[in-house]
Formats: C-alpha cells, structure tokens, sequence
C-alpha cells in the first residue's frame, strides 16, 4: 500500500498527536499514599524518597486540602506507629482511637469529598514487621483474617470508604467482606492488592514505616510465604479472580513497571477496576537519577505512568501524583 498509507501523517505536529493520542491521564487517576505519625507540626522527609514526608495529622489537614485543589481526589493512608505500641498481634491496628482511626477522621474532617482508602496490613503493628500472626516460625493465615476483620471494621466505622488489604493472606477477602456486611458496612468497598509480589522494590517504603521484617530465631526472614513469586504469571490471575468472587470491588498489582504484563494479562480476563501501585522503589529510582542528571525527571516520570495507564491500569497509586498535575500547567 506504500505510499498511500503514511502512518507518520499522524506524528506529524504536536497537535495532531494530541487529537489521535490513544491513552490521556489525568488527575483523575491517582490515588496518593501518604505516611501519618504522631505529633504536631511535623512533616519529615523520607530520606530515600525524596519529597516524601511523615506527616503528623495538622500538617495531614492542610496536604488533603491541598490534594483537592490541585484535583486529586482519593488518598491511601499508611501510619507509623511507635515500637512501644507494636505485638505480635496488631493489638494498636484494633485501637478505636489509634492513629490510622484519627487519620481517617482527620483527612473527612479537612476534606470530606476526599476518597479515603486505608491499608490494612498488620506490619505497621507487628514487632516482627510481618503482615501477619507469628506462630511456630510461619505467619498464621487465618489467625490473622480475624483480626483484619477487625481491623477493617475499625477503619469503616472511622469514615474510611474502601479499606486496602495489602497482606496476601489466603481467603481473607471474603472474611472482611462478611465481616464488614455483619456490620452493616455493606457500602464500604474493598481494594484488594490481589497480585502482590515479594518484590525488592519495596525498600524505601519499608524505611517510611519501619515496618521490615526483623532478623529473629523462629521468625520467616522475609515475605516470600505470603507475597507472591516473582517469576509466576498464571497465578497473578487466579489470585485476583478469587479476590473478586470473595467481594473485592477493586484489584491491585503491586509493584507497577516490572509487572505490567500482568496488569495487562488481569484486565484482559477480569471485569473489575484495576489499580497499579507504582511502589517506592519506583520513585525513589528516578528520583536518584534525576538528581545526578542522568534522566528527564518529567519525561521519563510521564513516560512511566503512561505505561501504567496503557498497560490497562484504571488507577494509579503513585507518589509523582503532585508532580504529575504540575506538569499540566
């Protein structure tokens, strides 16, 4: 057919590629995590994640407030808790007035059009940094789907609208699906992090939070028994169609670029929203790179999250959102 067709007609300028551009993202897309400690007036930065910051709930107040006006409308709370608080059970996660419970209330009280996920994981809480039960060297299963229940109804009844198990624990989705519904929370929605992979990206994040998994006779040195492997594909679809047949309204691939071929093999066979998280090591990689002039930070930041998007995600979880709107104008 050369040369009546001449795909480059449509690269041609700056607009006509804007008129026939396949994949847009907007401010609607992102949904922000954000890290809350105790205190007042207090915003740290997170030294390996550069523009990142533990935020105490005052300092919390004003970025929500500041979210919405830059048109980003849904955050994902993470808390850091004190090491004093954390056992081997999550106790502090099931505190009516704990931390994750005032940050929820703090974030609809500054802004109560704000879409408020919570994580609900008991890493943050655990004094072995696992995301479950610690018993006889391995981390219980269904010990720990109790007390996420909990957890989850805790969060709800806090103002939170989706609650975000992050612990890749086996049936316990239906659990906090049943558990919310006895409640009579049945609006509140679950994001399920269905395809969860035992990733080293994860470093950075676990420094925000302080929540690694600690070096103890008897206690699993890492998460390889509950996250996923990241050599495995098929499984990644039959996790997430379990998730979605127990009650999850969304899915989560976690961490983003490495695994976008399984973003995309989930949406190709799941019918729900899906959500990428564009994890810390991610960000904090880019970040490195910029900063020594390696990289574009923008356009490779763009570059980025429209391959999220492309791949198939219909939410992104990242921390370039605020770097993201500002390149809009």
């Amino acid at each position: 057919m050369y040369p009546l067709i001449r795909n480059r007609r449509l690269r041609a300028s700056q607009s006509i590629r804007r008129l026939v551009r396949e994949t847009i993202m907007t401010p609607d897309d992102f949904l922000v995590p954000l890290f809350v400690v105790e205190g007042k007036n207090i915003k740290e930065e997170i030294a390996s994640m550069p523009g990142q910051y533990r935020m105490s709930l005052n300092i919390l107040a004003n970025e929500v407030r500041e979210l919405w006006k830059m048109g980003l409308c849904a955050v994902l709370l993470f808390v850091k808790v004190d090491d004093s608080l954390k056992d081997n059970k999550g106790t502090e996660a099931l505190n009516a007035n704990g931390l994750m419970q005032r940050a929820i209330k703090t974030v609809k009280e500054a802004c109560p059009e704000m879409l408020v996920m919570t994580d609900v994981a008991l890493d943050p809480f655990s004094s072995y940094g696992h995301d479950g039960i610690v018993g006889d060297g391995q981390i219980l299963n269904d010990q720990t789907n109790e007390v996420l229940a909990y957890m989850s109804i805790s969060h709800a009844k806090a103002g939170a609208d989706f609650v975000a198990p992050s612990d890749m624990m086996d049936g316990r989705i239906l659990t906090i699906r049943e558990a919310l519904d006895d409640e009579g929370l049945e609006n509140t929605g679950i994001m399920s992090y269905a395809a969860k992979y035992a990733s080293a990206y994860y470093g950075p994040f676990r420094d925000a939070l302080d929540s690694a998994p600690v070096d103890v006779k008897n206690v699993p040195k890492d998460k390889k028994t509950y996250q996923m492997d990241p050599a495995n594909r098929f499984e990644a679809i039959k996790e997430a169609q379990m998730d979605v047949d127990e009650g999850a309204d969304i899915i989560m691939v976690k961490p983003g670029l490495p695994y976008l071929d399984i973003v995309r093999d989930i949406k190709n066979e799941i019918d729900v929203p899906i959500a990428v998280y564009q994890v810390s090591g991610e960000y904090a990689m880019l970040k490195a790179a910029a900063s020594k002039g390696w990289l574009d930070h923008d356009a490779v930041m763009l570059e980025q999250l429209v391959a999220i998007k492309r791949a198939g995600a219909n939410v992104i979880a990242s921390y370039f959102a605020k770097d993201f709107v500002r390149t809009l104008g």
